[in-house]
């Protein structure tokens, strides 16, 4: 065989190599355009806003005594990645709520534990007035496709059985409606003990704040759940 036929055939042989490795260069990276590309796990903490009156905002507390402090230490200690963020304000009707809601609850929020009207009941509003106004607020979060878990609140008895009839069902009633979560009472083992209580008899102290955190705390993981976390 000549010189020139084997240097022919090694380049041949050679081209041969080269068009083979690009074939399957290019098979590869046509197999790799058709997968799927899967977001980055995000990193950053979920924001839980906490809506509503002084029952959450800290009433004569610390600040790092109030009810949303205490929640995300606790959340953050079961391994949550959330940010809890304290937007009651003392005083706050369900009315006062409505109004502030929009601004208060920012376009940040992943999830929102609403906790009003217990200043509806102490005012003796009708109870007619605070389902349209917890209704709206629930209604408003739904749509941005904000999971809620709505806090109820018992009427004081010294209203009497009408009035109670006719408000402690409003926060099951527009939780079912919007398919929100509900914790029935907020003050569930709280109310009425002075030992978890200041000396108002109506507003948890820090211990107190600490045993609704422990209650709710179930609750509040499910509403984390369905935000994502």
């Amino acid at each position: 065989m000549s010189d020139d036929h084997m240097v022919l055939k090694k380049r041949h042989s050679s081209h041969l190599m080269s068009f083979r490795k690009l074939h399957f260069v290019a098979a590869v990276l046509s197999l790799l355009a058709l997968m799927p590309v899967l977001p980055a796990k995000s990193t950053d903490p979920l924001t839980l806003v906490v809506f509503g009156d002084s029952l959450v905002a800290g009433y004569q507390l610390a600040p790092d005594e109030a009810f949303p402090a205490q929640l995300e230490q606790a959340l953050q200690a079961r391994g949550h990645n959330v940010k809890v963020i304290n937007a009651g304000v003392s005083g706050d009707t369900s009315s006062a709520g409505l109004s502030r809601l929009d601004w208060s609850i920012g376009p940040d929020a992943d999830a929102v534990l609403l906790e009003l009207g217990a200043n509806d009941a102490l005012r003796g509003i009708p109870p007619a007035n605070t389902r349209q106004n917890i209704d709206e607020m629930v209604r408003r979060l739904s749509e941005r496709g904000v999971p809620v878990l709505v806090a109820g609140m018992l009427a004081p008895p010294n209203l009497g059985p009408e009035y109670a009839e006719d408000f402690n069902p409003i926060f099951q009633y527009v939780a079912e409606k919007y398919g929100a979560l509900l914790y029935p009472f907020f003050l569930e083992g709280v109310a009425l003990d002075p030992d978890l209580n200041l000396d108002d008899g109506m507003h948890p102290n820090a211990r107190g704040v600490s045993v609704i955190v422990g209650n709710v705390l179930p609750s509040v993981e499910e509403l984390l759940a369905r935000a994502g976390s």
